[in-house]
């Protein structure tokens, strides 16, 4: 299966990160094509609403950032993984400019699972990204959602969680 793991997290060596490592080293030992995308590293710009995706772009952004390097991988995956720290109560400002700027390309041609991976400084904050997750990504597009993986900082760092995303991936 080929995975594609969204990282929005800025944080090289934080909670997020973490999380998406354990996950990758798990689903790469059960075999599984995974890219992994640092966003909060690459040059995405918001999408400017502008519709030339969608009236002469046959579905392609007029505008030319790194997302030229997210489209093809996007619509290869067969599981499309989230994940993002929780900014005010929401996923990271760079997730949610990847996010919308799906919207040229629309759903993913492959994609049958998803998963989302969450990791904030305080419990009880995740209610608006699974919102989002549920509602505009993973439900829209039809897709298998195959967990959701919630944890604070220290959580998220732990061997514990380690072992839990392993074996998600190992699973998947």
């Amino acid at each position: 299966m080929r995975i594609l793991v969204l990282n929005g997290s800025a944080r090289p060596d934080g909670g997020t990160a973490a999380m998406v490592a354990a996950f990758a080293r798990g689903a790469r030992s059960a075999g599984h094509d995974v890219d992994v995308l640092d966003i909060a590293r690459m040059d995405i710009h918001g999408c400017l609403g502008c519709e030339y995706c969608h009236a002469r772009g046959n579905g392609s952004c007029v505008q030319r950032d790194d997302m030229d390097e997210v489209y093809p991988l996007w619509d290869a995956a067969d599981m499309i993984v989230i994940a993002s720290p929780i900014y005010y109560g929401s996923f990271s400002g760079q997730m949610h400019c990847l996010i919308h700027r799906t919207y040229a390309g629309g759903i993913p041609k492959r994609c049958t699972k998803m998963a989302l991976l969450l990791c904030s400084g305080a419990r009880g904050v995740y209610d608006n990204a699974e919102g989002i997750y549920h509602g505009f990504l993973q439900g829209y597009f039809g897709a298998e959602d195959c967990g959701v993986f919630e944890a604070t900082t220290g959580e998220a760092t732990s061997e514990r969680m380690a072992e839990r995303l392993q074996e998600f991936g190992e699973r998947i």
